[in-house]
């Protein structure tokens, strides 16, 4: 296996991607070859200077990059020699299996549809992010931002898409699937809550579970929580600075530890026809190991083979 990482992408790159990278390297098997997309000389100089052996690793010379505030589609088509266009680039080509980046998440998700494409079938390919359970398990959360706005054709496919990855990712079986709401009862909620429940509630593609709250969001009520991309992102943030907050009080422990996105790993864009992981532009050493972890655990789960199979024969895997 062939995991790219785009080494010039994020707040803290390349220095951070390089380490996180050497991180990563240490934990995987020999047969997984890790190719670092970037300037080669600036690479070469901060292995050097970690002490790690060049030849451990596949450079791809890259010499432009994608800021954080580019315009993704602008940017990606301008740039054909940046590091995140090099890179699907190869995976188009199959010269990489997986590719995995912190940069300029707009440009992660325009190459990814211009490079290996979406899924036929899929409306829109999501993202999704992990919710610490107060039982000790996790959640899946999606959409966290990719589709801020969402029919309900388009949710029930989150539902399809999220049931996969928290089965043959994070071994939920039959997970249940909760569509956020402002209430449990079938009537509730907006024109797109109530059309999408009405979709959901007789499916045999997924376990729904019906209509949960944002009191069950940390319970066990649902494994796969849907909503649209607005609400998620919102939801996401929260959490996120309930972490910050509990920490600068000095609060600690196993739970607490779970909020914190440097474990986490990324997140998969689903439904499209490759295995792409996008992380926190934010992303420290540790954060981009476990990014990288994470991008071969989501590549040997066949993810999107997977998602292609449920969509074209209407049948839960």
């Amino acid at each position: 296996m062939k995991i790219g990482i785009d080494i010039m992408g994020g707040d803290f790159a390349p220095k951070s991607t390089v380490i996180g990278a050497i991180l990563a390297y240490k934990e995987l098997s020999s047969d997984i070859k890790l190719c670092l997309f970037g300037d080669k000389k600036i690479i070469l100089s901060l292995l050097n200077q970690a002490g790690e052996n060049p030849e451990n690793f596949e450079i791809i010379n890259s010499q432009e990059v994608i800021g954080m505030g580019e315009h993704p589609t602008k940017a990606f088509n301008l740039k054909p020699d940046s590091s995140i266009s090099v890179g699907f680039k190869m995976l188009k080509n199959k010269e990489i299996d997986a590719f995995a980046g912190v940069g300029n998440t707009g440009a992660m998700l325009i190459g990814s549809m211009y490079s290996v494409g979406t899924i036929p079938g899929i409306l829109r390919p999501c993202t999704s992010a992990n919710i610490p359970k107060e039982n000790g398990n996790t959640g899946i959360l999606l959409d966290i931002g990719t589709n801020t706005d969402c029919k309900p054709d388009v949710l029930y496919q989150f539902g399809i898409v999220g049931s996969i990855y928290a089965k043959y990712v994070h071994n939920i079986e039959n997970p249940k699937v909760g569509l956020l709401n402002i209430g449990e009862e079938d009537e509730k909620g907006n024109i797109i809550s109530q059309a999408a429940y009405k979709l959901m509630k007789d499916t045999k593609e997924f376990n729904f579970i019906g209509n949960i709250e944002g009191s069950d969001i940390f319970n066990d009520k649902a494994d796969v929580i849907i909503c649209d991309g607005f609400v998620g992102n919102i939801l996401l943030k929260q959490a996120e600075s309930m972490y910050d907050l509990f920490k600068n009080k000095g609060f600690s422990g196993s739970f607490f530890e779970k909020f914190n996105y440097e474990n986490h790993g990324g997140t998969p864009i689903l439904g499209i026809n490759s295995s792409v992981v996008i992380g926190h532009g934010i992303s420290n050493e540790k954060a981009i190991k476990n990014i990288v972890l994470h991008t071969k655990d989501i590549h040997e789960a066949k993810i999107y083979e997977k998602i292609k199979f449920a969509i074209n024969n209407n049948v839960r895997q």
